[in-house]
């Protein structure tokens, strides 16, 4: 199978005809075997009832349907999981994703050797309200992860079959897909600029407080790729700084109230000064830190056995031999 087509749908029962209709037409011209997975999210509406009648005209029409919303990440893995064409392409329910675009990423998976092909919506048609924050938002990504992508939350995406079945999408991670991908060791990632079409039906899924939850999560994904393998080295380290700090301060009220001493002048007990609390906070929090950090590598440690690590492929490994 050439592709499979993972659609996540919350409430889209009025766009997914149109949306089938205009993929089968452009899968057709191209000759392409395929199938289209649609994950009900929970839908409220007729979603559910819409994909059935449309799998009874056309088998390549899948759907998987989730008791509640669970949300799009959740949506795109369990298709993933499903997932059996050559290329996987994600693109969004509500028709501002244009099928046109389906050759050109498939011919730059498989032809271009890219393992991930991000869409960039250059000229965007959202409100103005909404695209100055996402502008920002994947300014700031782009700087903390170092992917050089322009719109890292773009639904239409293309994959390589081995890509998607690498990476565990969680949370509200499907925003930071390309440094989970990367992160699985798929260096390979590209965009390409898309056409972007104007909402038909329904409204946005979306509000403002997305940009809270991204920014939350940008913090996760950049603690899981630099740090999880290796947790001391932030809390280790952080706790360090914080204890010499802590113990730098004390031996300054120390040294001071010494001094003062010796020169006969009034001094006030270590005890009686705000600086020696402060020093005692930041020392006790130091070694929570550490603590927290040791702990952290011990657990990574007992764990380190049970990890599946990602082989790429073999070549006759049985039959390697090694001359002295």
């Amino acid at each position: 199978m050439n592709i499979s087509l993972v659609i996540p749908a919350y409430n889209e029962a009025q766009s997914l005809p149109e949306l089938v209709a205009w993929i089968e037409r452009v899968m057709d011209a191209n000759g392409f075997t395929y199938e289209v997975i649609f994950v009900d999210d929970g839908s409220t509406d007729n979603t559910w009832w819409t994909i059935a009648k449309l799998h009874e005209k056309n088998a390549a029409i899948k759907g998987i349907l989730f008791r509640r919303n669970y949300g799009k990440s959740a949506a795109l893995y369990s298709g993933f999981e499903a997932a059996q064409g050559d290329v996987v392409i994600t693109m969004d329910a509500d028709l501002q994703d244009s099928p046109e675009e389906i050759p050109e990423l498939y011919r730059m998976i498989t032809e271009g050797g890219y393992d991930l092909v991000s869409g960039w919506k250059k000229e965007r048609h959202d409100p103005r309200g909404k695209r100055w924050p996402s502008k920002f938002f994947n300014a700031t990504v782009r700087r903390m992860t170092g992917i050089r992508l322009h719109d890292f939350n773009c639904g239409l995406k293309a994959y390589r079959k081995k890509v998607v079945k690498s990476i565990e999408v969680f949370g509200e991670m499907h925003r930071y897909i390309p440094v989970l991908v990367k992160k699985a060791g798929f260096n390979r990632i590209t965009e390409k600029e898309v056409h972007h079409q104007a909402r038909k039906y329904g409204c946005s899924k979306y509000g403002w407080e997305r940009m809270m939850k991204g920014y939350l999560d940008l913090l996760t994904v950049l603690f899981i790729t630099r740090f999880s393998k290796s947790p001391m080295y932030l809390f280790g380290g952080g706790g360090t700084i914080m204890f010499l700090i802590g113990g730098l301060i004390t031996l300054y009220v120390v040294i001071r109230k010494l001094i003062l001493q010796g020169n006969g002048l009034p001094v006030r007990d270590v005890t009686d000064q705000p600086l020696f609390f402060l020093a005692l906070v930041m020392a006790l929090i130091g070694v929570q830190l550490f603590i927290a950090g040791f702990l952290g590598e011990l657990i990574g440690r007992e764990s380190a056995d049970r990890n599946r690590y990602l082989i790429d492929d073999k070549i006759d490994i049985d039959n390697i031999k090694i001359s002295d």
